[in-house]
Protein backbone atom coordinates (compact mmCIF):
# COMPACT_ATOMS: atom_id res chain seq x y z
CA UNK A 1 0.00 0.00 0.00
CA UNK A 2 1.71 3.12 -1.28
CA UNK A 3 0.97 6.34 -0.37
CA UNK A 4 3.17 8.16 -2.07
CA UNK A 5 2.46 11.61 -0.92
CA UNK A 6 4.76 14.11 -3.36
CA UNK A 7 5.77 17.32 -2.00
CA UNK A 8 5.11 20.58 -3.33
CA UNK A 9 5.91 23.30 -6.25
CA UNK A 10 10.04 23.96 -6.64
CA UNK A 11 13.09 21.87 -7.83
CA UNK A 12 13.39 20.51 -4.20
CA UNK A 13 9.69 19.33 -3.99
CA UNK A 14 9.80 17.76 -7.74
CA UNK A 15 12.58 15.18 -6.17
CA UNK A 16 10.93 15.10 -2.83
CA UNK A 17 12.00 16.48 0.47
CA UNK A 18 15.08 15.01 2.53
CA UNK A 19 14.87 12.97 5.73
CA UNK A 20 16.69 15.87 7.42
CA UNK A 21 13.96 17.79 6.32
CA UNK A 22 11.16 15.34 7.23
CA UNK A 23 12.05 14.79 10.74
CA UNK A 24 13.24 18.40 11.20
CA UNK A 25 9.13 19.04 10.55
CA UNK A 26 8.11 15.90 12.09
CA UNK A 27 9.70 16.93 15.74
CA UNK A 28 10.61 14.54 17.97
CA UNK A 29 6.58 13.43 19.07
CA UNK A 30 6.68 10.90 16.08
CA UNK A 31 10.05 9.49 15.12
CA UNK A 32 12.88 8.65 16.97
CA UNK A 33 16.40 8.23 14.48
CA UNK A 34 17.83 5.69 15.79
CA UNK A 35 21.09 5.02 12.96
CA UNK A 36 21.16 6.93 9.98
CA UNK A 37 24.72 5.23 8.02
CA UNK A 38 24.40 7.12 4.78
CA UNK A 39 23.30 10.40 6.04
CA UNK A 40 20.07 11.96 6.33
CA UNK A 41 20.33 13.54 2.61
CA UNK A 42 18.00 10.95 1.34
CA UNK A 43 15.23 12.19 -0.45
CA UNK A 44 11.59 10.47 0.57
CA UNK A 45 9.46 10.21 -2.31
CA UNK A 46 6.75 9.06 -0.31
CA UNK A 47 5.40 6.45 2.52
CA UNK A 48 4.60 2.51 2.60
CA UNK A 49 2.98 -0.03 4.66
CA UNK A 50 5.69 -3.77 4.35
CA UNK A 51 3.95 -5.90 1.81
CA UNK A 52 5.59 -9.19 1.62
CA UNK A 53 3.14 -10.21 -1.05
CA UNK A 54 4.16 -7.12 -2.92
CA UNK A 55 7.98 -6.63 -2.95
CA UNK A 56 10.06 -4.03 -4.94
CA UNK A 57 7.96 -1.09 -4.40
CA UNK A 58 9.89 -0.01 -1.54
CA UNK A 59 12.22 2.30 -3.93
CA UNK A 60 12.72 6.27 -2.03
CA UNK A 61 9.81 5.40 0.31
CA UNK A 62 9.69 5.53 4.14
CA UNK A 63 9.10 2.04 4.78
CA UNK A 64 6.97 1.09 7.59
CA UNK A 65 7.59 -2.22 9.20
CA UNK A 66 4.06 -3.18 10.77
CA UNK A 67 3.83 -5.91 12.74
CA UNK A 68 7.53 -7.21 12.61
CA UNK A 69 8.79 -7.36 16.11
CA UNK A 70 12.53 -5.34 15.93
CA UNK A 71 14.28 -8.17 18.48
CA UNK A 72 13.22 -10.55 15.79
CA UNK A 73 14.93 -12.24 13.08
CA UNK A 74 12.64 -11.04 10.02
CA UNK A 75 13.40 -7.62 11.23
CA UNK A 76 16.84 -7.85 10.10
CA UNK A 77 15.57 -9.38 6.91
CA UNK A 78 13.12 -6.30 6.07
CA UNK A 79 16.77 -4.29 6.66
CA UNK A 80 18.43 -6.08 3.96
CA UNK A 81 15.59 -6.35 1.82
CA UNK A 82 14.83 -2.41 2.18
CA UNK A 83 18.66 -1.78 1.29
CA UNK A 84 18.30 -3.73 -2.51
CA UNK A 85 15.11 -2.35 -3.17
CA UNK A 86 16.37 1.20 -2.29
CA UNK A 87 13.96 2.77 0.52
CA UNK A 88 14.95 6.09 2.24
CA UNK A 89 14.05 4.12 5.86
CA UNK A 90 12.69 1.60 7.63
CA UNK A 91 10.21 2.45 10.54
CA UNK A 92 9.90 -0.14 13.17
CA UNK A 93 7.37 0.28 16.25
CA UNK A 94 8.88 -0.22 19.87
CA UNK A 95 8.16 -4.07 20.24
CA UNK A 96 8.08 -5.67 23.07
CA UNK A 97 11.30 -4.23 24.72
CA UNK A 98 11.04 -1.04 23.24
CA UNK A 99 14.69 -1.07 22.62
CA UNK A 100 16.44 -1.88 19.03
CA UNK A 101 19.01 -4.87 19.22
CA UNK A 102 22.41 -4.54 18.72
CA UNK A 103 22.24 -7.10 16.06
CA UNK A 104 19.52 -4.67 14.03
CA UNK A 105 21.63 -1.75 14.62
CA UNK A 106 24.57 -3.54 12.68
CA UNK A 107 22.57 -5.09 10.24
CA UNK A 108 20.97 -1.39 9.44
CA UNK A 109 25.19 0.22 9.53
CA UNK A 110 25.79 -2.65 7.32
CA UNK A 111 23.36 -2.01 4.86
CA UNK A 112 23.66 1.51 5.01
CA UNK A 113 19.36 2.13 5.72
CA UNK A 114 18.20 4.85 8.00
CA UNK A 115 16.78 3.02 11.25
CA UNK A 116 14.05 4.66 12.86
CA UNK A 117 11.48 4.43 15.46
CA UNK A 118 7.63 4.48 15.85
CA UNK A 119 7.30 6.50 19.12
CA UNK A 120 5.32 4.63 21.67
CA UNK A 121 2.32 6.99 22.41
CA UNK A 122 1.55 7.29 18.30
CA UNK A 123 -0.07 4.96 16.56
CA UNK A 124 0.54 3.73 13.00
CA UNK A 125 -2.89 5.27 11.47
CA UNK A 126 -2.10 8.33 13.03
CA UNK A 127 1.75 7.89 12.16
CA UNK A 128 0.69 7.73 8.28
CA UNK A 129 -1.59 10.66 8.88
CA UNK A 130 1.30 12.85 10.22
CA UNK A 131 3.72 11.54 7.45
CA UNK A 132 1.48 12.58 4.57
CA UNK A 133 1.07 16.08 6.46
CA UNK A 134 4.88 16.17 7.16
CA UNK A 135 5.97 15.36 3.89
CA UNK A 136 4.38 18.22 2.11
CA UNK A 137 5.34 20.67 4.53
CA UNK A 138 9.04 19.64 4.42
CA UNK A 139 8.64 20.10 0.23
CA UNK A 140 6.54 23.52 0.59
CA UNK A 141 8.59 26.80 0.28
CA UNK A 142 8.07 29.60 2.93
CA UNK A 143 5.91 32.37 1.96
CA UNK A 144 8.25 35.36 1.72
CA UNK A 145 5.35 37.75 3.85
CA UNK A 146 6.05 35.42 6.79
CA UNK A 147 8.95 33.63 6.41
CA UNK A 148 10.49 35.58 9.02
CA UNK A 149 8.68 33.83 11.50
CA UNK A 150 10.23 31.02 13.98
CA UNK A 151 8.72 27.74 13.53
CA UNK A 152 5.79 27.51 16.39
CA UNK A 153 5.51 31.41 17.09
CA UNK A 154 1.84 31.12 16.23
CA UNK A 155 1.48 34.55 18.02
CA UNK A 156 4.04 35.99 15.66
CA UNK A 157 2.64 34.43 12.67
CA UNK A 158 -0.86 35.49 13.95
CA UNK A 159 0.35 39.20 13.95
CA UNK A 160 1.97 38.83 10.85
CA UNK A 161 -1.09 37.91 9.19
CA UNK A 162 -2.88 40.33 10.77
CA UNK A 163 -0.45 42.77 8.83
CA UNK A 164 -0.72 41.42 5.64
CA UNK A 165 -4.81 40.81 5.60
CA UNK A 166 -5.39 44.43 7.38
CA UNK A 167 -8.01 42.36 10.23
CA UNK A 168 -7.73 40.75 13.46
CA UNK A 169 -6.46 37.51 13.14
CA UNK A 170 -7.00 34.02 15.60
CA UNK A 171 -5.51 30.39 14.89
CA UNK A 172 -7.62 27.84 15.97
CA UNK A 173 -7.44 24.09 16.51
CA UNK A 174 -10.16 21.68 15.32
CA UNK A 175 -11.78 21.92 18.63
CA UNK A 176 -12.17 25.80 17.70
CA UNK A 177 -10.03 26.10 20.56
CA UNK A 178 -7.75 29.33 20.33
CA UNK A 179 -3.98 29.11 19.75
CA UNK A 180 -2.69 32.13 19.03
CA UNK A 181 -4.58 35.76 18.09
CA UNK A 182 -2.74 39.08 16.87
CA UNK A 183 -2.65 41.78 19.02
CA UNK A 184 -4.87 44.90 17.39
CA UNK A 185 -6.06 48.74 18.21
CA UNK A 186 -9.06 48.81 17.24
CA UNK A 187 -11.93 48.22 18.56
CA UNK A 188 -13.29 44.65 18.23
CA UNK A 189 -16.37 42.67 17.89
CA UNK A 190 -18.08 40.99 21.33
CA UNK A 191 -17.64 37.45 19.81
CA UNK A 192 -14.14 38.30 19.38
CA UNK A 193 -13.56 39.53 22.71
CA UNK A 194 -15.56 36.56 24.45
CA UNK A 195 -13.03 34.41 21.84
CA UNK A 196 -10.20 35.58 23.25
CA UNK A 197 -11.02 35.72 26.96
CA UNK A 198 -12.02 32.44 27.10
CA UNK A 199 -9.75 30.85 25.03
CA UNK A 200 -12.30 29.04 22.47
CA UNK A 201 -14.73 30.16 20.70
CA UNK A 202 -18.27 30.40 23.15
CA UNK A 203 -20.21 26.99 23.29
CA UNK A 204 -23.30 28.29 21.85
CA UNK A 205 -21.45 29.72 18.75
CA UNK A 206 -19.76 26.70 18.08
CA UNK A 207 -23.05 24.68 18.38
CA UNK A 208 -24.87 27.11 15.69
CA UNK A 209 -22.27 26.63 13.21
CA UNK A 210 -22.30 22.73 13.75
CA UNK A 211 -25.98 23.01 13.14
CA UNK A 212 -25.63 24.85 10.03
CA UNK A 213 -23.09 23.00 8.41
CA UNK A 214 -20.11 25.30 8.80
CA UNK A 215 -17.43 23.05 9.67
CA UNK A 216 -18.16 20.64 7.36
CA UNK A 217 -18.37 23.28 3.96
CA UNK A 218 -14.77 24.59 5.93
CA UNK A 219 -13.49 21.28 6.54
CA UNK A 220 -14.36 20.37 3.24
CA UNK A 221 -13.44 23.21 1.29
CA UNK A 222 -9.75 23.89 -0.07
CA UNK A 223 -10.56 27.78 -0.16
CA UNK A 224 -11.12 31.24 1.99
CA UNK A 225 -14.81 30.76 3.14
CA UNK A 226 -16.36 34.71 3.00
CA UNK A 227 -18.80 35.48 6.32
CA UNK A 228 -20.58 38.61 5.58
CA UNK A 229 -21.16 41.13 8.02
CA UNK A 230 -24.72 40.46 9.92
CA UNK A 231 -25.56 43.09 12.81
CA UNK A 232 -22.52 43.91 15.30
CA UNK A 233 -20.40 41.41 13.84
CA UNK A 234 -18.58 42.77 10.80
CA UNK A 235 -17.11 40.91 7.77
CA UNK A 236 -14.82 37.61 8.70
CA UNK A 237 -12.97 35.49 6.49
CA UNK A 238 -11.71 31.72 7.39
CA UNK A 239 -9.66 28.94 5.84
CA UNK A 240 -9.16 25.57 7.09
CA UNK A 241 -5.09 24.90 7.16
CA UNK A 242 -4.45 21.28 5.74
CA UNK A 243 -1.42 19.41 4.85
CA UNK A 244 -1.28 16.02 2.82
CA UNK A 245 -5.02 15.96 3.06
CA UNK A 246 -4.90 16.38 6.74
CA UNK A 247 -7.41 19.21 8.48
CA UNK A 248 -4.52 21.07 11.03
CA UNK A 249 -6.72 24.11 12.21
CA UNK A 250 -8.35 26.76 10.20
CA UNK A 251 -7.93 30.91 10.33
CA UNK A 252 -9.86 33.88 10.88
CA UNK A 253 -9.90 37.16 9.98
CA UNK A 254 -12.03 39.75 11.50
CA UNK A 255 -12.78 43.25 9.41
CA UNK A 256 -11.09 45.85 12.32
CA UNK A 257 -11.76 49.15 11.84
CA UNK A 258 -12.84 49.20 8.39
CA UNK A 259 -13.59 47.06 5.54
CA UNK A 260 -11.20 44.19 4.33
CA UNK A 261 -8.84 44.53 1.58
CA UNK A 262 -9.91 42.89 -2.03
CA UNK A 263 -6.69 41.09 -1.54
CA UNK A 264 -7.33 39.87 1.82
CA UNK A 265 -8.46 36.10 0.38
CA UNK A 266 -5.13 35.71 -1.32
CA UNK A 267 -3.30 36.49 1.81
CA UNK A 268 -5.33 34.37 3.65
CA UNK A 269 -4.70 31.63 0.97
CA UNK A 270 -1.07 32.05 1.34
CA UNK A 271 -1.10 31.94 4.55
CA UNK A 272 -2.92 28.77 5.44
CA UNK A 273 0.17 26.92 3.22
CA UNK A 274 2.84 28.79 5.96
CA UNK A 275 0.65 28.29 8.88
CA UNK A 276 0.44 24.18 8.50
CA UNK A 277 4.22 24.12 9.07
CA UNK A 278 3.85 25.64 12.46
CA UNK A 279 0.61 23.80 13.45
CA UNK A 280 2.44 20.56 12.91
CA UNK A 281 4.94 22.09 14.84
CA UNK A 282 3.35 23.39 17.46
CA UNK A 283 1.23 19.67 17.85
CA UNK A 284 4.15 17.89 17.54
CA UNK A 285 5.44 19.80 21.10
CA UNK A 286 2.22 19.68 22.89
CA UNK A 287 2.22 15.98 22.59
CA UNK A 288 5.99 15.91 23.90
CA UNK A 289 4.87 17.86 26.76
CA UNK A 290 1.77 15.42 27.37
CA UNK A 291 4.06 12.83 26.98
CA UNK A 292 6.50 14.30 29.64
CA UNK A 293 3.43 14.62 31.90
CA UNK A 294 1.91 11.32 31.38
CA UNK A 295 5.26 9.59 32.34
CA UNK A 296 5.85 11.97 35.48
CA UNK A 297 2.23 10.94 36.71
CA UNK A 298 2.57 7.52 36.35
CA UNK A 299 5.63 7.36 37.91
CA UNK A 300 3.87 9.50 41.01
CA UNK A 301 1.14 6.86 41.11
CA UNK A 302 3.49 3.75 41.54
CA UNK A 303 2.96 2.63 38.23
CA UNK A 304 5.41 4.54 35.77
CA UNK A 305 8.83 3.84 34.78
CA UNK A 306 12.14 6.33 36.25
CA UNK A 307 13.67 5.37 32.87
CA UNK A 308 11.06 6.62 30.59
CA UNK A 309 10.88 10.05 33.23
CA UNK A 310 14.85 9.74 32.65
CA UNK A 311 14.65 10.03 28.95
CA UNK A 312 11.56 12.38 28.34
CA UNK A 313 13.26 15.28 30.97
CA UNK A 314 17.03 14.62 31.70
CA UNK A 315 16.88 14.07 35.45
CA UNK A 316 19.41 11.33 36.19
CA UNK A 317 17.38 7.90 37.72
CA UNK A 318 19.92 8.47 40.72
CA UNK A 319 20.06 11.77 42.40
CA UNK A 320 18.18 13.79 44.89
CA UNK A 321 14.58 14.96 44.13
CA UNK A 322 11.21 15.78 45.75
CA UNK A 323 7.65 16.38 45.23
CA UNK A 324 5.58 19.44 46.22
CA UNK A 325 1.73 19.57 46.68
CA UNK A 326 0.20 22.82 45.48
CA UNK A 327 -3.16 24.34 46.59
CA UNK A 328 -3.91 28.03 45.20
CA UNK A 329 -6.53 30.43 47.25
CA UNK A 330 -9.47 28.69 48.37
CA UNK A 331 -12.08 31.62 47.56
CA UNK A 332 -10.58 32.18 44.29
CA UNK A 333 -10.09 28.52 43.31
CA UNK A 334 -13.66 27.94 44.04
CA UNK A 335 -15.47 31.18 42.28
CA UNK A 336 -13.44 29.96 39.34
CA UNK A 337 -14.98 26.77 39.71
CA UNK A 338 -19.00 27.94 39.79
CA UNK A 339 -17.85 30.14 36.91
CA UNK A 340 -16.71 27.57 34.91
CA UNK A 341 -19.97 25.08 35.39
CA UNK A 342 -22.15 28.68 34.69
CA UNK A 343 -23.77 28.62 31.14
CA UNK A 344 -22.13 32.06 30.36
CA UNK A 345 -19.80 32.74 32.89
CA UNK A 346 -17.99 35.99 33.66
CA UNK A 347 -16.31 36.00 30.42
CA UNK A 348 -17.21 39.49 29.91
CA UNK A 349 -15.13 40.81 33.12
CA UNK A 350 -12.19 38.90 32.46
CA UNK A 351 -12.57 36.08 35.16
CA UNK A 352 -10.96 32.69 34.32
CA UNK A 353 -12.84 29.45 34.75
CA UNK A 354 -11.17 26.25 36.43
CA UNK A 355 -9.54 24.87 33.61
CA UNK A 356 -7.90 28.26 32.66
CA UNK A 357 -6.90 28.70 36.34
CA UNK A 358 -5.24 25.22 36.07
CA UNK A 359 -3.39 26.42 33.39
CA UNK A 360 -2.11 29.80 34.84
CA UNK A 361 -1.32 27.84 38.09
CA UNK A 362 0.93 25.10 35.78
CA UNK A 363 2.61 28.28 33.93
CA UNK A 364 3.20 30.58 36.71
CA UNK A 365 4.89 27.45 38.82
CA UNK A 366 7.06 26.43 35.71
CA UNK A 367 8.32 30.01 35.23
CA UNK A 368 8.95 30.60 39.33
CA UNK A 369 10.59 26.69 39.36
CA UNK A 370 12.98 28.16 36.29
CA UNK A 371 14.69 30.56 37.99
CA UNK A 372 16.21 28.29 40.76
CA UNK A 373 18.91 25.78 40.05
CA UNK A 374 16.17 22.91 39.41
CA UNK A 375 14.78 20.57 36.90
CA UNK A 376 10.68 20.80 37.18
CA UNK A 377 8.03 18.76 36.21
CA UNK A 378 4.41 20.38 36.87
CA UNK A 379 1.29 18.01 36.79
CA UNK A 380 -2.04 19.90 37.69
CA UNK A 381 -4.13 17.79 39.72
CA UNK A 382 -7.63 18.32 41.06
CA UNK A 383 -7.57 21.86 42.50
CA UNK A 384 -4.17 22.45 42.22
CA UNK A 385 -0.65 21.20 40.98
CA UNK A 386 1.94 18.85 41.85
CA UNK A 387 5.76 19.73 40.87
CA UNK A 388 8.08 17.43 40.54
CA UNK A 389 11.46 18.26 41.52
CA UNK A 390 15.33 16.59 39.80
CA UNK A 391 18.36 18.16 40.06
CA UNK A 392 18.61 19.20 43.56
CA UNK A 393 21.80 19.13 45.01
CA UNK A 394 24.13 16.50 46.24
CA UNK A 395 24.46 17.00 49.73
CA UNK A 396 20.94 15.72 51.02
CA UNK A 397 20.82 18.94 54.02
CA UNK A 398 21.25 21.94 51.17
CA UNK A 399 18.71 19.47 48.79
CA UNK A 400 16.33 20.16 51.95
CA UNK A 401 17.15 23.94 51.91
CA UNK A 402 16.84 24.18 48.06
CA UNK A 403 13.14 22.06 48.61
CA UNK A 404 12.59 24.59 52.03
CA UNK A 405 13.22 27.86 50.10
CA UNK A 406 11.37 26.97 47.09
CA UNK A 407 8.11 26.32 48.42
CA UNK A 408 8.50 29.48 50.60
CA UNK A 409 9.34 31.74 47.23
CA UNK A 410 6.51 29.66 45.13
CA UNK A 411 3.79 30.33 47.72
CA UNK A 412 4.31 33.96 47.97
CA UNK A 413 3.50 34.12 44.22
CA UNK A 414 0.84 31.83 43.97
CA UNK A 415 -0.91 33.93 46.75
CA UNK A 416 -0.40 37.59 45.14
CA UNK A 417 -2.04 36.10 41.71
CA UNK A 418 -4.36 33.53 43.07
CA UNK A 419 -5.56 34.79 46.45
CA UNK A 420 -4.27 34.38 50.61
CA UNK A 421 -4.65 31.21 51.69
CA UNK A 422 -2.08 29.35 49.07
CA UNK A 423 -0.62 26.42 50.50
CA UNK A 424 2.34 23.94 49.63
CA UNK A 425 3.18 20.85 51.32
CA UNK A 426 7.31 20.15 51.34
CA UNK A 427 7.43 16.29 50.22
CA UNK A 428 10.45 14.20 51.68
CA UNK A 429 13.86 14.79 49.60
CA UNK A 430 14.56 11.26 48.12
CA UNK A 431 17.33 9.89 46.45
CA UNK A 432 16.52 7.90 43.26
CA UNK A 433 13.29 8.93 40.92
CA UNK A 434 12.07 5.32 41.97
CA UNK A 435 11.44 7.18 46.04
CA UNK A 436 9.33 9.76 44.55
CA UNK A 437 5.88 7.89 45.31
CA UNK A 438 6.79 8.24 48.75
CA UNK A 439 7.51 12.02 48.51
CA UNK A 440 4.43 12.50 46.80
CA UNK A 441 2.58 11.02 49.56
CA UNK A 442 4.37 13.18 52.27
CA UNK A 443 3.69 16.16 49.92
CA UNK A 444 0.13 14.98 49.99
CA UNK A 445 -0.48 14.95 53.59
CA UNK A 446 1.58 17.61 54.45
CA UNK A 447 -0.75 19.98 52.36
CA UNK A 448 -4.02 18.40 53.78
CA UNK A 449 -2.24 18.98 57.54
CA UNK A 450 -1.97 22.59 56.60
CA UNK A 451 -5.69 22.91 55.21
CA UNK A 452 -7.17 22.26 58.30
CA UNK A 453 -9.24 24.42 60.63
CA UNK A 454 -6.77 26.64 62.72
CA UNK A 455 -3.87 25.93 60.75
CA UNK A 456 -1.50 29.14 60.14
CA UNK A 457 1.48 28.34 58.01
CA UNK A 458 1.57 28.27 54.40
CA UNK A 459 4.38 26.11 53.83
CA UNK A 460 5.66 22.83 56.09
CA UNK A 461 6.86 19.77 55.36
CA UNK A 462 5.26 16.25 56.85
CA UNK A 463 7.85 16.48 59.60
CA UNK A 464 6.56 19.74 61.09
CA UNK A 465 3.22 18.79 61.02
CA UNK A 466 3.33 15.29 62.09
CA UNK A 467 1.05 15.54 64.91
CA UNK A 468 -1.77 16.75 62.65
CA UNK A 469 -0.91 14.01 60.24
CA UNK A 470 -1.30 11.50 62.82
CA UNK A 471 -4.91 12.82 64.05
CA UNK A 472 -5.85 13.22 60.75
CA UNK A 473 -5.07 9.56 60.38
CA UNK A 474 -6.85 8.92 63.56
CA UNK A 475 -9.86 10.27 62.38
CA UNK A 476 -9.76 8.63 58.69
CA UNK A 477 -9.97 5.30 60.75
CA UNK A 478 -12.71 6.29 62.79
CA UNK A 479 -14.90 7.89 59.60
CA UNK A 480 -14.49 4.28 58.21
CA UNK A 481 -15.23 2.38 60.71
CA UNK A 482 -18.41 4.50 61.49
CA UNK A 483 -19.28 4.24 57.74
CA UNK A 484 -19.03 0.34 57.80
CA UNK A 485 -21.17 0.52 60.75
CA UNK A 486 -23.66 2.10 58.82
CA UNK A 487 -23.31 0.12 55.48
CA UNK A 488 -23.90 -2.96 57.90
CA UNK A 489 -27.56 -1.93 59.07
CA UNK A 490 -28.88 -0.70 61.94
CA UNK A 491 -27.82 -2.79 65.26
CA UNK A 492 -26.75 -2.29 69.19
CA UNK A 493 -24.20 0.18 69.35
CA UNK A 494 -24.34 1.82 66.18
CA UNK A 495 -26.14 5.25 67.57
CA UNK A 496 -24.01 6.38 70.74
CA UNK A 497 -25.82 8.52 72.84
CA UNK A 498 -22.48 10.10 73.88
CA UNK A 499 -22.29 13.52 75.36
CA UNK A 500 -21.67 15.47 72.05
CA UNK A 501 -24.60 13.50 70.36
CA UNK A 502 -26.66 15.22 72.83
CA UNK A 503 -25.74 18.46 72.72
CA UNK A 504 -25.94 18.31 69.02
CA UNK A 505 -29.50 17.08 68.96
CA UNK A 506 -29.82 19.73 71.88
CA UNK A 507 -28.83 22.50 69.20
CA UNK A 508 -30.97 20.79 66.09
CA UNK A 509 -34.30 21.51 69.05
CA UNK A 510 -33.25 25.25 70.11
CA UNK A 511 -31.38 26.45 67.13
CA UNK A 512 -28.46 28.59 67.39
CA UNK A 513 -25.77 25.76 67.45
CA UNK A 514 -24.44 27.18 70.52
CA UNK A 515 -24.00 24.63 72.50
CA UNK A 516 -21.35 22.61 70.16
CA UNK A 517 -19.39 25.89 69.74
CA UNK A 518 -19.11 26.49 73.14
CA UNK A 519 -17.71 23.73 73.70
CA UNK A 520 -15.13 23.39 71.24
CA UNK A 521 -14.02 26.70 72.09
CA UNK A 522 -13.74 25.85 75.74
CA UNK A 523 -11.60 22.09 74.77
CA UNK A 524 -9.75 24.12 72.29
CA UNK A 525 -8.29 26.59 75.12
CA UNK A 526 -7.45 24.27 77.93
CA UNK A 527 -10.84 24.92 79.48
CA UNK A 528 -9.64 28.79 80.53
CA UNK A 529 -12.43 30.88 80.75
CA UNK A 530 -10.98 34.42 79.80
CA UNK A 531 -9.67 33.33 76.72
CA UNK A 532 -12.65 31.24 75.74
CA UNK A 533 -14.95 33.87 76.45
CA UNK A 534 -12.88 36.27 74.44
CA UNK A 535 -13.02 33.42 71.78
CA UNK A 536 -16.64 33.66 71.68
CA UNK A 537 -16.83 37.52 72.09
CA UNK A 538 -19.10 36.83 75.54
CA UNK A 539 -18.83 37.76 79.16
CA UNK A 540 -16.98 35.60 81.25
CA UNK A 541 -20.07 34.85 83.26
CA UNK A 542 -21.94 34.33 80.31
CA UNK A 543 -19.58 31.51 79.52
CA UNK A 544 -19.51 29.88 83.26
CA UNK A 545 -23.35 30.20 82.70
CA UNK A 546 -23.18 28.36 79.09
CA UNK A 547 -20.85 25.48 80.60
CA UNK A 548 -23.25 25.33 83.51
CA UNK A 549 -25.84 24.44 81.27
CA UNK A 550 -24.03 22.16 78.66
CA UNK A 551 -22.80 20.21 81.52
CA UNK A 552 -26.76 19.75 82.75
CA UNK A 553 -27.61 18.94 79.19
CA UNK A 554 -25.08 16.59 77.77
CA UNK A 555 -24.07 14.67 81.00
CA UNK A 556 -20.41 15.53 80.07
CA UNK A 557 -17.60 15.37 82.94
CA UNK A 558 -15.37 17.92 82.11
CA UNK A 559 -12.76 16.65 84.75
CA UNK A 560 -12.70 13.07 83.12
CA UNK A 561 -9.78 12.95 80.97
CA UNK A 562 -11.48 10.19 78.65
CA UNK A 563 -14.62 12.08 78.08
CA UNK A 564 -12.96 15.25 77.31
CA UNK A 565 -10.56 13.05 74.56
CA UNK A 566 -14.09 11.55 73.21
CA UNK A 567 -15.93 15.06 73.27
CA UNK A 568 -12.70 16.36 71.09
CA UNK A 569 -12.34 13.25 68.65
CA UNK A 570 -16.68 13.13 67.98
CA UNK A 571 -16.12 17.17 67.62
CA UNK A 572 -13.60 16.95 65.12
CA UNK A 573 -15.47 14.13 63.16
CA UNK A 574 -18.31 16.83 63.46
CA UNK A 575 -16.01 19.34 60.90
CA UNK A 576 -15.21 16.74 58.49
CA UNK A 577 -18.85 16.01 57.92
CA UNK A 578 -19.55 19.38 57.58
CA UNK A 579 -16.45 19.97 54.60
CA UNK A 580 -15.51 17.16 53.40
CA UNK A 581 -12.31 17.90 51.86
CA UNK A 582 -10.80 17.64 55.53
Amino acid sequence: MALNVMAGPGDDAVRGPTLERLLSVMGAGALELCVAPGGLAAVVEGVTVLDPLEPGRSRGQLLLAVGVDPQSAAALDVVGEAAREGAAAVVFGQGRSGRPTDALRTAAEAAGTALLFRTAWLGWTELVGALRAGLVLAGVPADPAASAVPLGDLNGLADAVAVLVGGAVTIEDLESRVLAYSSTKEDVDELRRLTILGRRVPEWRVAAMREAGFFRALWGSGDVIHRPAHGENPERLVVAVRAGGEVLGSIWVAAAGSDLPPHASDTLRSAARVAAGHLLHHRSHRTDARLTEDAARALLDGRGSAAVLTERTGIPAHGHCAVLAVRPGAARAARASREDESPKGESGKGDLGAGETAGRLCALLAVCCGAYDVTPVVLPVDRGALILLGGLHKDPRRAEEQVSQLGTSLVRQVADTFGPDARIGLGTVVDTLTGLPASRRSADLALRALLSPGEQRAVASASEVAETIALNEMLDTLTGAAQAAQSAGPGPGTALDTPVARLVAYDAGHGGGTMVETLRAYLDHFGHVPDTARALGVHANSLRHRISRLTEVSGLDLRSPDARLLAQLQLRLLERAADPEH
